[in-house]
C-alpha cells in the first residue's frame, strides 16, 4: 500500500475515534477530514481534488434525501401523514408494542418502495406519535430505519445497493461474463425475509436494553402552565360521530378534556364511550404544546369565531404566547368588549391565570395583568408587539401552524406520483420527486419559505463529506489494500471462509464509507476471489448486496442520518445496538447463502 493510502486510513481512524469520544458532531468532523484529505493533495494527486471533494455535494441521492425533505414536510402540514399512519400505528401501550407495530409496515413497504422515501415520510408521523403514546422517540425512530433496511433486503429494488450490484452484473454480462447469473425481482428474497424476521425479533429483544431512553421529561399538568381551551366538532368531519377513545382524545399527552357544551347542556366526567356530535364545544384543559396538537386533529378547530375572522389566510398563522402588562389598554375589558382581534389582528385561543380555572367562554374573560394568552396570529405580530408596552412578554410557539387538512388529498396524490413514476422506471426518483416537491409548493401544501426550513442541511453536509471521503479511500488506494489483505487471510478456510471473508470487508467498509461506495470496490474483488476458487460467483453476489445494504452499525448510511437527531442519538449508540445486528445478520446470511446457492466449482468454458 502507498503512504497516502497510508495516511488516508489514519485520518479515517483519528476521525472515528472523533466520532465515539464525541468531541464534536459528525458534521464538523467529517467535513474537517474531508478539508484535511483535500489540502494533502499539495503533496500529491492521489489526495483529493476540490471537483472531487465537491463531487460528494452533487450526489444524485443526496440531492434526493434533500427534496424528500420537502415532500415530508408537505405531507404534514397538511395532515397527509396522520391519514396513512393513524390506521398501521394505532395506540400501543408499550414501546414494544409500539415497534411491532411500525416495523411491520414499514418493513413491507421499503421492500417496494426506496427505504430513504420511506423514512422521510414517517419521521414526522413518528415524531407525533411519540408525544401521543408517552414513549421516547430514541425507542423508535433507529429500528424505524433498520427495519427499513431489513425490508429493502427482500427486493431486488429495496434498495439503491441493490440495484447497483445488479447493475455491475449486467455489465459484465453485456461483456460476456457472468454467464448463468440471474437476478430476478424476488431472488434475494429467499435470504431477505429470514433476515428480515431475525432482525426485528432481535430489535424487541434487546431494545430495552440497548436502545437509549432520552426522551423529553415530560411536565405534569401540575406543575406546568395550564391553558383551558375551547375546541369545536366541524359537522361531518372525521371526528363527528366518533367516540372520545376513537377520536384520539382520552389519553392526551400533558392535557385533559373537561367537559363537553352540546347546545347550552353541560356533560361533565365523560366517559371514553361518549360519541361526539358536529357543534360539540369541547373545553380541555393542557399544557402550550398539547393545546397546539389539538389544533393539528382533522375534525377539530377553535370554538372562537375570531380566528376565522383574522385577515391572513389561516395556513400562514402561528400559535403566540403574550403577558398582558400593566400597561396594556384593554386591561378591566373582556376579550369581546375590548375588540382584541380587532386591535392587534390576532384571536385569543386560549388563556392562563395563575393556575386558575376560568370557567368562562373566551370572549367573557376579563383581562388582568400577568394573563398569559395563547393566541393565534400571522408571524409579524411578535416584531410589531416585541417593543411595545402592551404585553411583557412575545413568544411564537415551536410548529403551531395550523393543518391544511383540505389540501390532505393533494399531497397524498403527489406522494403516489412518485410511487409510480419510480417504481415503474419511467421517471428516475430524484426528477419524479423534484416534481413533487414543486407542485407541494404550487399547491400550497407548503410555502416556499417552510419548504427551505424543512431541509435538514446537517444531514446532508455529513452525506456529502461521507462520499467524499469515501473517494479518497479509493484514489489512494486504501480501499482496494485492505480489502485484498483481509480477504486474503481467509483463502485458508475454504470457498465459505471466502465468502465470510467477503461479507466481513463489505460490512467494514459500509460501516466507513456507504453501502453504495462498499458495494463498488468489494464487487471486483469478489468476483476475482470467486474466480481463482473456481467457485459459483451467486453467492458471493447475494452475500455483497446484504453485507452492503446491511448498515445498522454505520451512522453514514441515509437513514439511519436521517433518524440521528430526531431520535437524539451518538455515534456510540449505533455502534452499541446495530454491531450484534450485524453479527446476527452475517450468521443467517452464513447459514442461509450456502445451502440456497451452494458453492459449486464451475467448469470454465
Amino acid at each position: 500500500m502507498t503512504w497516502e493510502g497510508w495516511v488516508t486510513i489514519t485520518i479515517v481512524l483519528l476521525m472515528a475515534v472523533a466520532l465515539l469520544r464525541s468531541i464534536a458532531g459528525p458534521d464538523v468532523v467529517l467535513m474537517g477530514g474531508l478539508t484535511l484529505l483535500m489540502t494533502l493533495q499539495l503533496f500529491s494527486d492521489k489526495f483529493l481534488s476540490p471537483a472531487q471533494a465537491a463531487a460528494g455535494f452533487g450526489n444524485e441521492g443526496l440531492l434526493t434525501i434533500g427534496v424528500l425533505f420537502v415532500i415530508a414536510e408537505g405531507l404534514s402540514l397538511t395532515g397527509a401523514m396522520d391519514v396513512l399512519a393513524q390506521p398501521l400505528l394505532g395506540r400501543p401501550k408499550t414501546a414494544l408494542t409500539a415497534q411491532i407495530r411500525m416495523m411491520a409496515p414499514t418493513a413491507v413497504l421499503s421492500a417496494f418502495l426506496n427505504n430513504t422515501t420511506i423514512v422521510a415520510m414517517f419521521i414526522p408521523a413518528i415524531n407525533d406519535w411519540c408525544k401521543k403514546i408517552g414513549v421516547s422517540p430514541s425507542k423508535l425512530f433507529m429500528p424505524l430505519s433498520f427495519a427499513a433496511i431489513m425490508g429493502g433486503c427482500c427486493t431486488l429494488i429495496g434498495t439503491t445497493t441493490n440495484l447497483i450490484v445488479h447493475g455491475m452484473v449486467l455489465s459484465d454480462q453485456a461483456k460476456g461474463e457472468l454467464a448463468g447469473i440471474d437476478i430476478g425481482m424476488f431472488t434475494i428474497s429467499a435470504v431477505g425475509l429470514p433476515v428480515a424476521f431475525a432482525g426485528m425479533l432481535y430489535i424487541l429483544l434487546t431494545s430495552p436494553v440497548l436502545l437509549p431512553n432520552r426522551g423529553k421529561r415530560t411536565i405534569s399538568l401540575a406543575e406546568a402552565r395550564r391553558y383551558t381551551v375551547e375546541m369545536l366538532v366541524e359537522t361531518g368531519s372525521a371526528v363527528d360521530g366518533q367516540s372520545i377513545e376513537q377520536a384520539g382524545l382520552r389519553h392526551l399527552p400533558g392535557a385533559y378534556l373537561v367537559e363537553i357544551d352540546r347546545g347550552g347542556d353541560r356533560l361533565i366526567a365523560v366517559g371514553p364511550e361518549q360519541i361526539l356530535r358536529g357543534g360539540d364545544q369541547l373545553i380541555f384543559v393542557g399544557v402550550v404544546d398539547s393545546v397546539r396538537d389539538l389544533q393539528k386533529i382533522r375534525g377539530l378547530v377553535p370554538a372562537t369565531d375570531q380566528v376565522f375572522k383574522l385577515k391572513d389566510p389561516r395556513p400562514g398563522r402561528c400559535l403566540v404566547e403574550a403577558v398582558v402588562s400593566n400597561s396594556c389598554p384593554l386591561l378591566g375589558k373582556t376579550i369581546r368588549e375590548g375588540r382584541f382581534r380587532t386591535v392587534y389582528n390576532a384571536a385569543v385561543i386560549a388563556v392562563y391565570r395563575s393556575g386558575e380555572h376560568l370557567n368562562q367562554k373566551i370572549g367573557d374573560i376579563v383581562l388582568r395583568p400577568g394573563d398569559t394568552l395563547l393566541i393565534e396570529t400571522h408571524p409579524r405580530f411578535i416584531e410589531t408587539q416585541r417593543n411595545r408596552q402592551d404585553f411583557f412578554l412575545v413568544s411564537q410557539v415551536e410548529g403551531s401552524q395550523p393543518r391544511r387538512h383540505d389540501r390532505a388529498w393533494i399531497a397524498l396524490l403527489l406522494l403516489a406520483g412518485i410511487v409510480a413514476l419510480s417504481a415503474t422506471d419511467t421517471m428516475r426518483l430524484l426528477n419524479a420527486a423534484l416534481l413533487a416537491a414543486g407542485m407541494m409548493v404550487i399547491t400550497r401544501c407548503c410555502s416556499a419559505h417552510e419548504a427551505r426550513a424543512s431541509i435538514e442541511w446537517r444531514v446532508l453536509v455529513i452525506i456529502g463529506a461521507a462520499l467524499g471521503i469515501g473517494r479518497a479511500l479509493e484514489t489512494t488506494g486504501a480501499a482496494q489494500g485492505i480489502a485484498t489483505q483481509l480477504i486474503g487471510l481467509f483463502q485458508g478456510l475454504g470457498p465459505i471462509g471466502v465468502l465470510l471473508g467477503v461479507y466481513l470487508v463489505t460490512m467494514l467498509f459500509n460501516t466507513l464509507i456507504g453501502a453504495a461506495g462498499a458495494a463498488a470496490m468489494v464487487f471486483p474483488i469478489a468476483k476475482a476471489t470467486a474466480a481463482a476458487l473456481g467457485v459459483s460467483f451467486m453467492p458471493f453476489v447475494i452475500a455483497l448486496m446484504i453485507g452492503a445494504s446491511s448498515s445498522y452499525a454505520s451512522l453514514f448510511y441515509q437513514t439511519n442520518l436521517m433518524v440521528y437527531g430526531p431520535g437524539g442519538y451518538r455515534f456510540t449508540d449505533y455502534l452499541r445496538f446495530g454491531l450484534p445486528l450485524n453479527l446476527l445478520v452475517m450468521a443467517v446470511v452464513m447459514a442461509v447463502v450456502p445451502k440456497v446457492w451452494p458453492l459449486v466449482a464451475v467448469i470454465p468454458n
